[in-house]
């Protein structure tokens, strides 16, 4: 699969499941996990559609395979927090939400002038 042929299996996948066709979106997610197993979008992209399926067990399973390619993302920290809140591991949700704020500071000091209410 080429870079530009993965790339529109993502967006299709994600066309997908903002349109309500959710079985396809994880369907073509797969796909695009298995084909690039590497690609911290597909298995975020993967965790997300689970979440909102509240299939929480696959939902972990993703995001804690994004969390590998990219521990210090927000948001996959973000959606780490909110699967664990889901579950009821408080300590957990607030473990990966305090990352998440960490990961937004650095982001604003590293680049103030793209945040509301940053120094220019």
């Amino acid at each position: 699969m080429t870079p530009d042929e993965f790339q529109t299996l993502l967006e299709d996948a994600t066309f997908d499941h903002a349109t309500g066709a959710s079985d396809t979106a994880l369907t073509k997610l797969a796909r695009a996990t298995a084909a690039a197993p590497e690609s911290f979008e597909a298995w975020h992209a993967l965790a997300e559609v689970n979440f909102s399926l509240r299939q929480l067990d696959a939902a972990l399973a993703a995001a804690e395979r994004a969390h590998t390619l990219r521990p210090g993302d927000l948001f996959i920290n973000t959606t780490l927090s909110r699967v664990w809140m889901e579950r009821g591991d408080k300590a957990k949700a607030e473990h990966f939400g305090a990352q998440a704020k960490i990961g937004s500071w650095k982001d604003q000091l590293q680049n103030p002038g793209s945040h509301a209410g940053g120094l220019t």
